[in-house]
Protein backbone atom coordinates (compact mmCIF):
# COMPACT_ATOMS: atom_id res chain seq x y z
CA UNK A 1 0.00 0.00 0.00
CA UNK A 2 1.27 3.19 -0.82
CA UNK A 3 2.34 5.65 1.88
CA UNK A 4 -0.42 7.99 3.29
CA UNK A 5 0.02 12.02 4.39
CA UNK A 6 -1.38 13.67 7.63
CA UNK A 7 -1.91 16.92 9.47
CA UNK A 8 -2.58 16.24 13.20
CA UNK A 9 -3.98 19.59 15.01
CA UNK A 10 -4.52 19.63 18.95
CA UNK A 11 -6.52 22.76 20.05
CA UNK A 12 -5.72 24.81 22.94
CA UNK A 13 -9.37 23.53 24.62
CA UNK A 14 -11.84 20.76 23.55
CA UNK A 15 -15.02 21.25 25.83
CA UNK A 16 -17.57 17.91 24.76
CA UNK A 17 -19.82 20.77 24.45
CA UNK A 18 -18.05 22.47 21.44
CA UNK A 19 -16.83 19.29 19.83
CA UNK A 20 -19.58 19.15 16.79
CA UNK A 21 -19.28 22.97 16.44
CA UNK A 22 -15.78 22.39 16.15
CA UNK A 23 -16.18 19.59 13.88
CA UNK A 24 -18.26 21.82 11.69
CA UNK A 25 -15.68 24.55 11.17
CA UNK A 26 -13.03 21.68 10.50
CA UNK A 27 -15.43 20.42 7.88
CA UNK A 28 -15.77 23.97 6.40
CA UNK A 29 -12.39 24.14 5.53
CA UNK A 30 -12.35 21.28 3.11
CA UNK A 31 -11.47 22.84 -0.90
CA UNK A 32 -14.19 19.94 -2.12
CA UNK A 33 -13.22 19.14 -5.94
CA UNK A 34 -15.13 20.87 -8.35
CA UNK A 35 -16.18 17.79 -9.74
CA UNK A 36 -17.13 15.56 -6.42
CA UNK A 37 -18.11 18.12 -4.15
CA UNK A 38 -19.32 17.17 -0.85
CA UNK A 39 -18.93 14.65 1.98
CA UNK A 40 -19.71 11.43 0.90
CA UNK A 41 -19.49 9.39 3.65
CA UNK A 42 -19.71 9.63 7.74
CA UNK A 43 -19.24 7.38 10.58
CA UNK A 44 -18.93 7.37 14.61
CA UNK A 45 -17.65 5.34 16.70
CA UNK A 46 -18.03 5.28 20.15
CA UNK A 47 -14.98 4.24 23.29
CA UNK A 48 -12.75 2.60 21.15
CA UNK A 49 -11.64 1.68 17.13
CA UNK A 50 -12.71 -2.03 18.11
CA UNK A 51 -16.37 -1.16 18.49
CA UNK A 52 -18.56 -1.56 15.58
CA UNK A 53 -20.03 2.13 14.62
CA UNK A 54 -22.69 3.66 16.33
CA UNK A 55 -23.60 5.62 13.04
CA UNK A 56 -22.42 5.22 9.52
CA UNK A 57 -24.10 6.61 6.54
CA UNK A 58 -23.23 6.22 2.70
CA UNK A 59 -23.52 9.89 0.90
CA UNK A 60 -22.63 9.65 -2.04
CA UNK A 61 -25.30 9.69 -3.70
CA UNK A 62 -26.02 12.26 -1.84
CA UNK A 63 -23.38 14.19 -0.87
CA UNK A 64 -23.87 16.85 2.04
CA UNK A 65 -22.04 19.89 3.31
CA UNK A 66 -20.56 20.91 6.60
CA UNK A 67 -23.67 21.90 8.43
CA UNK A 68 -25.84 18.74 7.40
CA UNK A 69 -23.08 16.60 8.87
CA UNK A 70 -23.04 18.14 11.92
CA UNK A 71 -26.74 17.79 11.86
CA UNK A 72 -26.28 13.81 11.05
CA UNK A 73 -24.38 13.62 14.23
CA UNK A 74 -26.16 15.92 16.71
CA UNK A 75 -27.21 13.08 18.28
CA UNK A 76 -23.99 11.23 19.08
CA UNK A 77 -22.66 14.18 20.98
CA UNK A 78 -20.27 12.56 23.75
CA UNK A 79 -16.63 12.96 24.65
CA UNK A 80 -15.65 9.24 24.09
CA UNK A 81 -16.42 9.33 20.65
CA UNK A 82 -14.82 9.86 17.40
CA UNK A 83 -16.58 11.52 13.76
CA UNK A 84 -15.03 10.62 10.52
CA UNK A 85 -15.89 12.04 7.41
CA UNK A 86 -14.72 10.96 3.66
CA UNK A 87 -14.66 13.71 0.99
CA UNK A 88 -12.33 14.22 -2.49
CA UNK A 89 -10.51 17.50 -3.36
CA UNK A 90 -8.52 17.97 -6.73
CA UNK A 91 -4.88 17.31 -6.91
CA UNK A 92 -2.43 17.10 -10.28
CA UNK A 93 -1.96 13.67 -10.89
CA UNK A 94 -0.28 11.60 -13.80
CA UNK A 95 -2.24 9.05 -15.37
CA UNK A 96 -4.51 7.95 -18.11
CA UNK A 97 -4.12 5.83 -21.35
CA UNK A 98 -1.23 7.42 -22.71
CA UNK A 99 -0.72 9.00 -19.22
CA UNK A 100 -1.24 13.07 -19.16
CA UNK A 101 -1.01 15.20 -16.41
CA UNK A 102 -5.21 16.47 -15.28
CA UNK A 103 -6.55 17.44 -12.21
CA UNK A 104 -8.23 14.93 -10.50
CA UNK A 105 -10.54 13.67 -7.60
CA UNK A 106 -8.58 12.47 -4.69
CA UNK A 107 -9.90 10.79 -1.73
CA UNK A 108 -9.57 12.70 1.46
CA UNK A 109 -10.09 11.67 4.96
CA UNK A 110 -11.18 14.19 7.98
CA UNK A 111 -11.59 12.72 11.90
CA UNK A 112 -12.55 14.53 14.94
CA UNK A 113 -11.48 12.51 18.38
CA UNK A 114 -13.01 13.00 21.70
CA UNK A 115 -11.17 13.17 24.50
CA UNK A 116 -12.42 10.54 26.02
CA UNK A 117 -11.87 8.18 22.81
CA UNK A 118 -9.97 4.90 23.08
CA UNK A 119 -7.81 5.90 26.31
CA UNK A 120 -6.91 9.63 25.38
CA UNK A 121 -6.17 8.50 21.64
CA UNK A 122 -5.86 12.44 20.86
CA UNK A 123 -2.58 13.00 23.13
CA UNK A 124 -0.78 11.24 20.27
CA UNK A 125 -2.85 11.19 17.04
CA UNK A 126 -4.76 14.88 18.07
CA UNK A 127 -8.21 16.24 18.32
CA UNK A 128 -8.76 16.57 14.34
CA UNK A 129 -6.84 14.92 11.83
CA UNK A 130 -6.73 15.35 8.06
CA UNK A 131 -5.52 12.20 5.70
CA UNK A 132 -4.19 13.90 2.43
CA UNK A 133 -4.30 10.75 0.50
CA UNK A 134 -0.71 9.38 -1.51
CA UNK A 135 2.17 10.83 0.26
CA UNK A 136 4.17 10.57 -3.49
CA UNK A 137 1.51 13.36 -5.09
CA UNK A 138 3.47 15.78 -2.57
CA UNK A 139 6.76 14.55 -2.45
CA UNK A 140 7.18 13.20 -6.40
CA UNK A 141 8.78 9.41 -6.61
CA UNK A 142 11.84 7.47 -6.49
CA UNK A 143 13.38 10.51 -4.99
CA UNK A 144 13.30 12.43 -8.47
CA UNK A 145 12.31 16.36 -6.66
CA UNK A 146 14.16 18.58 -4.55
CA UNK A 147 17.54 19.18 -3.61
CA UNK A 148 18.82 16.37 -1.96
CA UNK A 149 20.26 13.45 -4.08
CA UNK A 150 18.17 10.48 -2.64
CA UNK A 151 18.70 7.34 -3.08
CA UNK A 152 16.25 5.56 -5.95
CA UNK A 153 15.85 2.03 -5.18
CA UNK A 154 15.63 -0.03 -9.04
CA UNK A 155 11.99 0.33 -10.27
CA UNK A 156 9.07 -2.15 -8.94
CA UNK A 157 7.60 -2.82 -11.57
CA UNK A 158 7.52 -1.92 -15.98
CA UNK A 159 4.67 0.80 -15.06
CA UNK A 160 7.39 2.42 -13.14
CA UNK A 161 10.37 1.94 -15.32
CA UNK A 162 8.62 3.59 -17.83
CA UNK A 163 7.84 6.56 -15.08
CA UNK A 164 11.28 7.09 -14.49
CA UNK A 165 12.48 7.09 -18.13
CA UNK A 166 9.74 9.55 -18.99
CA UNK A 167 11.22 11.56 -16.06
CA UNK A 168 14.76 11.11 -17.42
CA UNK A 169 14.11 13.83 -20.18
CA UNK A 170 14.47 17.68 -18.30
CA UNK A 171 11.11 19.14 -19.87
CA UNK A 172 9.14 16.22 -18.22
CA UNK A 173 11.06 16.33 -15.11
CA UNK A 174 9.88 20.15 -15.27
CA UNK A 175 7.03 19.73 -15.42
CA UNK A 176 6.60 16.94 -12.53
CA UNK A 177 8.03 19.54 -10.17
CA UNK A 178 5.71 22.45 -11.39
CA UNK A 179 2.96 20.37 -11.12
CA UNK A 180 3.87 18.85 -7.67
CA UNK A 181 4.77 22.38 -6.19
CA UNK A 182 1.05 23.08 -7.36
CA UNK A 183 -0.03 20.28 -5.09
CA UNK A 184 1.84 21.24 -2.06
CA UNK A 185 1.17 25.14 -2.22
CA UNK A 186 -2.78 23.73 -2.21
CA UNK A 187 -2.22 21.43 1.05
CA UNK A 188 -0.53 24.72 2.61
CA UNK A 189 -3.42 26.32 1.87
CA UNK A 190 -5.76 24.13 3.65
CA UNK A 191 -3.47 24.07 6.74
CA UNK A 192 -3.59 27.48 6.82
CA UNK A 193 -7.26 27.73 6.67
CA UNK A 194 -7.45 25.20 9.39
CA UNK A 195 -4.91 26.97 11.13
CA UNK A 196 -7.44 30.19 11.32
CA UNK A 197 -10.16 28.29 12.05
CA UNK A 198 -10.27 28.34 15.99
CA UNK A 199 -7.78 28.45 18.39
CA UNK A 200 -4.96 25.90 17.20
CA UNK A 201 -2.19 24.86 19.91
CA UNK A 202 -0.16 22.64 17.80
CA UNK A 203 0.24 21.27 14.31
CA UNK A 204 2.04 18.51 12.94
CA UNK A 205 2.51 17.29 9.21
CA UNK A 206 3.83 13.80 8.69
CA UNK A 207 3.72 11.00 6.55
CA UNK A 208 4.62 7.36 6.84
CA UNK A 209 7.42 7.50 4.55
CA UNK A 210 9.09 10.33 4.99
CA UNK A 211 11.15 11.11 9.01
CA UNK A 212 10.64 15.10 8.36
CA UNK A 213 7.50 15.63 5.66
CA UNK A 214 7.04 19.33 6.26
CA UNK A 215 10.72 19.86 5.60
CA UNK A 216 10.55 17.91 2.49
CA UNK A 217 7.85 19.67 1.38
CA UNK A 218 9.59 23.16 2.15
CA UNK A 219 12.95 21.76 0.12
CA UNK A 220 10.54 20.55 -3.13
CA UNK A 221 9.12 24.31 -3.37
CA UNK A 222 12.28 25.57 -2.98
CA UNK A 223 14.55 23.63 -5.74
CA UNK A 224 14.71 25.04 -8.76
Amino acid sequence: MSNQAYLSIWLKDFPEESTLERFGDFLATVPFSAKQPGFTHLEIRAVDSTETPVFEQDLRSMPLDAPSIVELAKDYLHSDSSYAVRAHWDLWVFEGDPPRWQQSPQPVELLSNGEDYDDGFWKENGHFEVNFGFEHLFTGHGGLLGIRQIARPAPQSAEEANFLESMSKPPNLQIYQEKTRENIKSLFAWVRRIEDAWPVERLRLWSEGEENFEARLEEILAAR
